[in-house]
């Protein structure tokens, strides 16, 4: 059985217990060989192939990432608990009245989070993937009534760990506090090695563990822990936008998820975490292609029925390339968006209305708001 770390004495909450600190990347002793993930591997990476191909079936790309990155951002925050919903996070973009407000914050938090990422990695001057950086985002990520006391943006300075009731029951101890800054070095240094020996997206399988295992924040790793998957994906050049939502897979084999990760600290079980993790980015962008092609699909069929219109105009016309960055809003965001009058905007939302496109939501005569039901239904399922 492989080693794959060592167990100091901690302790927390007054208790003693056996804080786990794991050895740097990538696995030895023995190796973690390509060969034993390479058809795996390439299965995965094929299917991201093919996810990056695909995109060019609808007009525009962000149209894709719209609903891509909240689909990630709603899925995430679901794994660590949050009951929040895709109509909820349209909402409340809409600005319209939402019960979970709190849930909700946690999801457009990690939004944010995930901008500032992708923003510096895309940027020549911004920060690579680096503890820095992952500080960073977790400043936004906890940013709220919730992060109150939870050290937003820096490492931890005290014991943590997970499970159980009380530190000595606790599944997991993860490493003292005054190893969590050497330990993120390593992984910052095995992110950046010069040579690699293992292929990236098995080497974005292992940093995403070992972060897990650091465990370096008071709240939040989960979240920060997958969005360091997205970020390597994109600086590895895997999946140029991210147009996958991994955590859906994650969430829904959640049990697997954990044992998995579980498995690597007490059996030094590298390989079959990678297998699942594999597994689950195969199925996972093998879900985003054929979600693709339905909302193309969609989409397309809506423009047609519009174009059929005898009397179709202009601003009907740009209301309705909106909708797949604005499935839920009000008469008010169509006349700001489209720099018209109150008028014309009502008079564009009609016809769509007319031709089931759209769907009005509140039965009034005032303050009416509107949903592009078909397509925010087509991203639930």
């Amino acid at each position: 059985m492989r080693s794959t770390g060592t167990y100091v004495r901690s302790t927390t909450a007054g208790e003693a217990v056996r804080a786990f600190v794991p050895r740097p990347l990538p696995p030895v002793r023995p190796v973690l060989a390509p060969e034993s993930c390479e058809a795996r591997s390439r299965g995965a990476e094929l299917a991201l192939a093919r996810l990056s191909g695909v995109s060019g079936l609808v007009p525009s790309v962000e149209w894709l990432l719209y609903s891509a990155i909240r689909k990630e951002a709603l899925l995430t925050s679901q794994i660590e608990g949050t009951q929040a919903t895709l109509t909820d996070l349209f909402d409340d973009e809409a600005g319209l009245a939402i019960a979970n407000a709190d849930d909700v914050e946690e999801v457009t938090n990690y939004l944010r989070a995930f901008r500032l990422v992708r923003e510096n990695l895309r940027d020549p001057h911004g920060l690579p993937v680096s503890v820095r950086l992952l500080c960073d985002a977790h400043r936004l990520l906890l940013d709220g009534a919730r992060g109150t006391g939870k050290q937003p943006g820096e490492l931890r300075r005290s014991q943590n760990w997970i499970g159980g009731t009380r530190p000595g029951n606790a599944v997991f101890v993860p490493p003292p506090p005054e190893r969590v800054a050497e330990l993120l070095g390593d992984l910052e240094r095995f992110i950046h090695e010069p040579e690699p020996s293992l292929p990236p997206i098995v080497r974005v399988a292992l940093a995403h563990v070992q972060f897990e295992t650091i465990h370096p924040f008071l709240d939040g790793n989960g979240r920060i822990g997958r969005l360091l998957i997205a970020a390597l994906m994109e600086q590895w050049g895997l999946l140029r936008e991210p147009l996958m939502y991994l955590s859906g897979y994650l969430k829904q084999h959640q049990r697997e998820y954990y044992r998995r990760l579980s498995a690597v600290r007490t059996d030094g079980d590298w390989e079959g975490w990678t297998g699942f993790f594999l597994e689950a980015v195969e199925a996972a962008a093998n879900e985003a292609e054929r979600g693709i092609v339905a909302i193309a699909s969609l989409v397309a069929a809506d423009r047609r029925r519009l174009l059929a219109v005898p009397r179709i105009g202009a601003v009907s016309l740009r209301l309705f390339e909106l909708l797949p960055v604005m499935p839920r809003f009000t008469i008010e965001q169509v006349r700001q968006k489209l720099d018209t009058t109150f008028p014309t905007a009502t008079a564009a939302v009609n016809l769509l209305e007319d031709q089931g496109i759209v769907t009005e939501l509140t039965g009034q005569k005032k303050n009416r708001s509107f949903s592009y039901r078909a397509y925010i239904e087509l991203l639930a399922r």
